[in-house]
């Protein structure tokens, strides 16, 4: 047995982790107007940005539809799941909102334009009148969103941890709002 270095049983040596001065001080300095976004970032940033713009145009439909079937729904069970279906918009709602201030803080312009949202969408718009219809086109739109973010935190990896931070917590809200609509369909 060739063993090179008895405290070392793997024959590498440890390495030391240490920053890169000389990088920190050129990305401190350099394109002060980028605010957080440093040199190393922006490789990815426009890509980020569109995507974040989709997943807001997927929020702001979302709000749309959860508002329409809150006003619009009827029935013996419709005040409880109404109820919630603004909570659920008012959720949604928040979700643009961090979604539009984290494009804003890459350098971005968030894009609310209502002529594009529903294409640029993943979620649809729904304009169904059985309450039960209501509730499934909130699931499957629910569904959507948990799939789409799921796929947008893999592609952003660490390429940029703050986002998909973000992603992951509108993630782990999406996948709450689903089972909550599935606890209704069961009712």
């Amino acid at each position: 047995m060739n063993n090179q270095n008895n405290n070392d049983p793997h024959g590498q040596r440890a390495r030391k982790m240490v920053l890169d001065e000389s990088a920190l001080k050129a990305a401190a300095t350099s394109n002060l107007d980028d605010g957080a976004v440093t040199p190393a970032f922006a490789e990815h940033r426009e890509d980020i940005i569109s995507l974040l713009n989709d997943a807001l145009a997927t929020e702001l439909v979302c709000v749309l539809r959860y508002k329409r079937h809150h006003f619009t729904a009827h029935g013996l069970s419709s005040p409880a799941i109404a109820s919630e279906f603004m909570v659920h918009a008012n959720e949604e709602s928040g979700h643009a909102d961090q979604i539009a201030r984290r494009i804003v803080q890459l350098g971005g312009e968030p894009d609310f334009a209502p002529d594009t949202l529903l294409s640029r969408s993943h979620a649809q718009y729904d304009t169904s009148s059985d309450l039960k219809a209501m509730v499934r086109a909130n699931l499957v739109a629910e569904r959507v969103a948990v799939e789409a973010y799921r796929q947008m935190i893999d592609l952003i990896g660490d390429k940029d941890p703050t986002t998909r931070r973000m992603l992951e917590g509108i993630l782990a809200d999406e996948e709450e709002h689903a089972d909550e609509l599935k606890d209704l369909l069961e009712q």
